[in-house]
């Protein structure tokens, strides 16, 4: 990500970094979705119907004083402590891109991390719209507040802002 900024800052005066965070990623994703996801992949059946069995056949049922609960089919959720859940989510993830060419996206687990240029910052709004479009098939659903703002600046467009500031002082001063 640091390369990213800093490639961005050489040609803008600033870049934004936008950290997301889905509400309980892990436990939200949708069984159905993901497995559309997997039909896309090139996997031999076997593989896919093993990964399927494995998905769609969990229920759970809760015992309390002695009373149990029905059986309810689990249709959500990727285990976080299976060899399957992390790399399930990074499939579910895969197809999630940035909606303008100039801006980047990088995603590490959950978490994903937008970067837009100064160049493109009036799609920050469009950008965050996509990505909660994006998640609602899958049953994510940003926290809120939805995102964490970084607000990069180049050293350089520092010191001009600071030298133009002094020269609109400097101006206004001998003007009195």
């Amino acid at each position: 990500m640091f390369h990213t900024v800093c490639d961005m800052l050489s040609t803008n005066d600033f870049v934004y970094v936008l950290a997301l965070d889905f509400s309980k990623a892990f436990d939200s994703v949708r069984h159905a979705t993901l497995m559309d996801k997997m039909a896309l992949l090139t996997l031999p059946d076997e593989v896919y119907n093993w990964i399927r069995d494995f998905f769609c056949s969990h229920s759970h049922c809760t015992k309390f004083v002695g009373e149990v609960s029905s059986l309810v089919d689990i249709t959500a959720s990727v285990i976080q402590g299976s060899s399957l859940g992390p790399a399930s989510y990074i499939v579910n993830a895969a197809d999630l891109h940035p909606r303008h060419a100039a801006n980047h996206m990088m995603k590490f687990a959950d978490d994903i991390y937008l970067i837009i240029p100064a160049l493109n910052s009036r799609t920050r709004d469009d950008e965050l719209i996509h990505v909660k479009s994006w998640a609602a098939p899958s049953n994510l659903q940003l926290n809120a507040p939805s995102h964490t703002k970084l607000f990069f600046v180049h050293a350089d467009s520092e010191e001009k802002q600071s030298n133009r500031h002094r020269r609109v002082l400097t101006s206004s001063a001998s003007t009195n």
